[in-house]
């Protein structure tokens, strides 16, 4: 049974995040606020908890596409490959924001992802998200919980949200309201900007 946390995003409390860091370290699930709609992750190295999203998305682990969380630019040469100058100032400009930019994946993917020759990297504005990937210590895997045959509203209320996921997950944290509009996603891999879905993100970036 899920814990429900209440989390203020202008100022998350240390205690509560340390207590979801805890949570993630240890394989379990979390939901949590970003700045576009909820997003349900765990720690981008626990196997265990990566193939328990992968089940209850559906999908295998081997082909899913999900968003590593960072918390800033910093960690991005951990897992993606050398990026033109060119695509670094959009991302400099875009980040932090509603955008999952696709990028080349490196040698050092962790090891669920050594396959992947791409990777989807989000720096969302949202002390909340932030605060968890630097307690962590590394990223966060995520996915967007928004199911299109729902109706809206339970992707944005926390509390209609731990209704649904309170046996699927560990922690909900309640970060307010969120939004149902999910991110712009673009493809860089090529080095030419390519959106694949138009989502809160505005295209002036370019």
């Amino acid at each position: 049974m899920a814990e429900l946390i209440r989390i203020y995003e202008e100022n998350p409390n240390p205690k509560e995040i340390a207590k979801v860091v805890q949570v993630l370290r240890k394989g379990g699930l979390v939901i949590y606020p970003t700045d576009t709609v909820y997003g349900l992750g765990c720690d981008i190295t626990n196997s265990r908890a990566l193939e328990k999203i992968a089940r209850i998305k559906g999908v295998k682990l081997a082909k899913a596409n999900w968003s590593f969380v960072c918390a800033d630019l910093s960690n991005l040469s951990d897992y993606v490959r050398q990026i033109d100058t060119a695509t670094f100032k959009i991302l400099k400009r875009a980040l932090p924001g509603p955008y999952t930019f696709i990028l080349p994946g490196n040698n050092n993917l962790p090891k669920d992802f050594k396959k992947k020759k791409t990777v989807g990297i989000r720096v969302p504005d949202n002390n909340i998200a932030k605060a968890l990937v630097e307690g962590l210590g590394n990223p966060i895997v995520s996915t967007s919980i928004r199911d299109d045959d729902d109706v809206l509203e339970y992707t944005t209320d926390p509390e209609l949200i731990y209704e649904k996921w309170e046996n699927l997950v560990d922690i909900v944290i309640d970060g307010g309201y969120g939004d149902n509009v999910a991110s712009t996603v673009i493809d860089m891999s090529t080095g030419e900007p390519e959106v694949i879905r138009e989502g809160k993100g505005s295209l002036n970036i370019f």
